[in-house]
């Protein structure tokens, strides 16, 4: 087993990266370097320089793609990908997530829009509905608080409670 110096390992990496980007069969003829072992040595620096996992904010995927990712395809978009430090794959993910935020956002009279509107206005009537209700039985229940409450004040002067419209008072 063959030992490569830092030095020499992180030459091989940035020939790999800046562009144009040598790929890493060539790279394996000229130097005799497993593929797979180039291979471990670019995710090993890529994680060193990043400090792990590359984060990819939205700004930066954008560039990506508005880039020439779309386009390119065989040995330029080989090249994209290793300048970028990428996979195909993630690309492909981050095309087709911004297709469908894109798509969802398209026509105000979109299907999943005409939706959201349509199930805004049942909730907007069913609010109403209920407000209506909510004042119905606020205006009962001081009504029947209101008839307690005088109920009480004619015991205290002496009335009775089951007394007829008459006004018979409870000392007669």
């Amino acid at each position: 087993m063959k030992v490569y110096t830092e030095s020499f390992r992180e030459e091989i990496v940035r020939r790999m990266m800046k562009p144009p980007g040598v790929s890493v069969a060539r790279l394996s003829a000229e130097t005799g370097v497993s593929k797979s072992a180039l291979w471990k040595w670019k995710v090993a620096m890529g994680k060193k320089k990043a400090g792990g996992e590359k984060r990819w904010t939205a700004d930066e995927k954008l560039r990506v793609l508005a880039g020439g990712a779309e386009p390119l395809a065989g040995e330029a978009l080989g090249a994209l990908l290793r300048r970028e430090g990428l996979h195909e794959a993630e690309v492909a993910a981050w095309r087709d997530a911004a297709a469908g935020a894109l798509s969802a956002e398209a026509a105000p009279g979109g299907a999943s829009s005409a939706s959201l509107r349509q199930e805004v206005s049942e909730s907007r009537k069913r609010l109403k509905e209920l407000e209506r209700e909510l004042h119905r039985k606020d205006k009962a229940l001081a009504e029947a608080a209101a008839l307690l409450l005088l109920e009480k004040k004619l015991q205290a002067m002496g009335w009775r409670s089951g007394a007829t419209n008459s006004g018979q008072r409870s000392d007669e």
